[in-house]
């Protein structure tokens, strides 16, 4: 896949990275990433993706921008309140990057319809607020043998891990959480500006990842911590009882 004049102009200061190279932007190029949920996590890691020359970018999400959720997502504008967040997304990549092809999904992933989302993609982020939704990413995954990475914020805190099998989200949080009934930022609050934080290392990690730029460490959650300013890797352990990616099912390890 080649560059033309222009995408080298645009891209440059990324082709002179150590690790990167005319070879990583043409792996980016190449690239194509599932985006889900258009929220604070969303609203950083797609300018980050487009920026930096993501080919192909689906942006899912059934909700739409609210005045009281702009102070983490800054890729819309008070007027945009009552649209769909995905459309506008969509609107903005276009803005940013005409050479990234882009898809807005107006639709909430569920258990049945998250394989048919998700097919064709190299890489799904997951930015939501709720267990039930990210477990459902989560599974369709490691169904399809898809990495993940899923990232989230709450209050002063957040964390972002990769996944390519086992270990698998799941076996991070496990069944506890399985419903659609959980606290999200309306409940307890967030800070924009740690959404952000966490979708901007979302992004860093699918660009290494992509690039093939540095070791990959699938498994690994990094955890946020706003107020102590802090990060720091915890290791996850694959559970052989996980009903995702465990004993008896052929998902291989990480």
């Amino acid at each position: 896949m080649t560059l033309s004049d222009e995408e080298l102009t645009r891209y440059a200061r990324q082709i002179v990275l150590p690790h990167l190279g005319g070879t990583g932007q043409q792996r980016l190029k190449a690239a194509k990433v599932a985006v889900v949920g258009a929220g604070g996590i969303g609203a950083a890691v797609i300018p980050a993706l487009a920026g930096a020359g993501v080919g192909r970018l689906t942006i899912i999400d059934p909700d739409t921008a609210d005045l009281s959720n702009l102070h983490r997502q800054p890729i819309y504008r008070s007027r945009d309140a009552g649209e769909p967040k995905a459309a506008l997304a969509a609107q903005f990549v276009r803005r940013l990057n005409p050479f990234v092809e882009v898809a807005g999904v107006e639709q909430a992933i569920t258990p049945a319809n998250a394989a048919a989302l998700l097919s064709g993609h190299d890489l799904v982020i997951d930015g939501t607020d709720n267990f039930a939704t990210r477990l459902s990413v989560s599974d369709a995954c490691v169904a399809a043998g898809l990495p993940l990475l899923s990232a989230a914020a709450a209050q002063w805190q957040g964390q972002v891990g990769l996944f390519t099998g086992r270990p698998c989200y799941r076996c991070f949080v496990g069944d506890a959480f399985d419903a659609d009934d959980c606290d999200n930022c309306a409940e307890l609050g967030v800070t924009g500006a740690l959404t952000g934080l966490a979708g901007n290392l979302a992004a860093l990690l699918a660009l290494r990842f992509l690039a093939q730029a540095g070791e990959v460490k699938a498994g690994t959650v990094h955890l946020i911590d706003g107020l102590g300013l802090t990060q720091r890797p915890i290791r996850i352990a694959a559970d052989p009882g996980c009903r995702a990616c465990g004993a008896t099912s052929s998902q291989p390890p990480s």
